[in-house]
């Protein structure tokens, strides 16, 4: 059978276009691609069948983790894929029991083929390109919430909503209202998620964190799930165990309940996408538990954990009761370094330090208005997204090292490790470089700019901040959304722009937003400083 796929949904598409062939540059197989689109399709066919018969907690729960598990980097296992269109076929006949059976079927809930979407006209393929790549990156953050005990209802209502109208026969006019509305449903998302992890870990505070390894046995976990780095420090709590942070994890370290591990020592590794280098051979096992995998080398395969929607092929996967025991014991039986290692950040540094989030910058906020009011402070930089693995990508690293002396910048996401260990030194008694957490901490980004709109009383756009922002995956889309849904304006995107973006979309982006491409650092800093 042949498996051609078609996907442009990351920024590493092939030939900036789309990964066309038999397999995608994320390591994906055609097979599996065009399982992730029949899941999808059979996400809208339940979402039909809830438009006129009740949804329940376990339907909402079954859709989050439907589009979770097609996210960029997080399922490349067809089983565990079988395994969810199956339970969504089984949940779309308890609701909606008599179409099944129906002798002449009206075709409401039936299940869509996004192949259809692929060959529409291109606006309206980019349109609902934007819906369905906004709301899986959305997933990912209710998801996250919803393991909290936190959920809304404006959120996961939506989702019913944007995955029906995708198999609509709308024109722009209709799909455009729906786009943008995914950017404001998502920062009602980011702002539980926030609290959800604030009221259950408190309050990020600045924290140094240190790259090099302590000797002994010791654990890497990566993603985004604090909840089961939770889970995890509890079950290695007296073992001899260290347990290490990689990638989205590291902001771990700034809250409390969970830097009160004595175990949690530090951040193994640079970027999420050098993981293939740095893994080889690792004396120690890497717990998955969000996206963020690339396809596993030989060398470490047999120290690879996943949990949760995370799945590849072969691989030991935890399960819903959440026991770490097969990550404890092969920790043990590695032993780790002999000796205490040291490692680097990607420009030498030895240590990183995160934990700057909303509450801890606006705590000196006074602080901050007076350094801008005095001259100290020139301008504001948020240099952040969601990173991909091409070589020589040293534009964020260059414009972060060119910024002025009297500019103060703020970070987040995993497009920081480009240069989250530089010492950049400080600023009106403020570290210049400020790494607000994860992607989802977009939010506090928000905030703080709020806040400062209102200390100087003009508008976000009026103040002198800009933000130069990467983009790789789902989740950017649905912050860029965010954005664009509170009116801001000027911002710079890069190292493309999205690929599924036709020209009339992106002229009404550049047109209505002023977004642009990312140039060279010299001439953005030129543009953006007003120079």
């Amino acid at each position: 059978m042949n498996h051609k796929m078609f996907c442009f949904q990351c920024e590493q598409t092939a030939g900036c276009t789309g990964c066309t062939g038999n397999a995608g540059v994320c390591g994906k197989t055609a097979k599996t691609a065009k399982l992730q689109d029949e899941l999808t399709g059979a996400l809208v066919g339940l979402a039909r069948a809830c438009s006129s018969n009740p949804k329940t907690e376990a339907t909402d729960k079954l859709i989050l983790e439907g589009l979770f598990t097609t996210l960029t980097n997080v399922s490349f296992h067809d089983e565990t894929l079988h395994d969810l269109l199956a339970r969504i076929d089984t949940e779309k006949n308890r609701i909606a029991p008599g179409c099944a059976a129906c002798g002449s079927p009206c075709g409401n809930t039936d299940n869509y083929n996004l192949e259809s979407m692929w060959a529409a006209d291109e606006d309206i393929r980019s349109l609902k390109s934007l819906i369905l790549f906004g709301i899986r990156g959305m997933s990912a953050y209710a998801y996250h919430a919803m393991i909290l005990g936190y959920t809304s209802d404006k959120v996961n209502n939506f989702f019913y909503k944007a995955l029906y109208v995708l198999a609509e026969d709308w024109g722009m006019e209709e799909l455009l209202p729906v786009v943008m509305e995914v950017g404001e449903v998502n920062l009602v998302c980011m702002e539980l998620l926030d609290r959800a992890n604030r009221e259950t870990f408190g309050t990020p505070e600045p924290q140094a964190v240190p790259l090099h390894v302590e000797k002994g046995p010791f654990i890497v976990i990566s993603g985004h799930d604090l909840y089961d780095l939770k889970l995890l420090l509890e079950q290695t709590e007296g073992k001899g165990i260290n347990v290490y942070t990689h990638g989205e994890m590291l902001p771990a370290h700034a809250y409390p309940e969970l830097k009160k591990y004595t175990h949690l020592k530090g951040n193994f590794g640079t970027a999420w996408q050098n993981q293939q280098k740095e893994f080889d051979n690792l004396p120690a096992p890497i717990l998955f538990t969000t996206n963020c995998l690339m396809p596993v080398k030989s060398s470490y395969a047999d120290r690879v954990f996943t949990t949760e929607v995370v799945s590849y092929p072969e691989m030991i996967h935890i399960g819903k009761d959440k026991d770490f025991t097969p990550v404890i014991e092969k920790a043990l039986a590695l032993g780790g370094f002999a000796e205490d290692t040291p490692f680097t950040g990607i420009n030498g540094g030895t240590s990183v330090t995160t934990g700057f989030g909303h509450n801890a910058i606006l705590g000196t906020a006074e602080k901050v208005v007076n350094a801008v009011k005095t001259g100290k402070i020139s301008h504001f930089f948020l240099v952040g997204g969601c990173d991909g693995a091409h070589p020589g990508r040293n534009y964020y690293t260059d414009f972060v090292k060119s910024a002025p002396d009297d500019t103060l910048i703020l970070t987040l996401a995993c497009g920081k490790y480009r240069f989250n260990d530089l010492d950049l030194g400080t600023i009106g008694g403020l570290p210049r470089l400020m790494d607000m957490g994860q992607c989802s901490d977009a939010y506090g980004a928000i905030k703080v700019a709020i806040a400062l709109a209102e200390a100087f009383d003009c508008q976000v756009n009026d103040l002198p901040l800009s933000m130069v922002l990467s983009w790789y995956e789902q989740k950017a889309v649905c912050i860029l959304l965010t954005l664009l849904h509170l009116g801001i304006k000027g911002i710079r995107l890069g190292p493309t722009l999205p690929a599924f973006l036709s020209p009339a979309v992106l002229g009404f982006l550049v047109d209505n937003y002023a977004i642009a491409p990312i140039s060279t650092p010299a001439e953005d800093l030129k543009t953006l400083l007003g120079k």
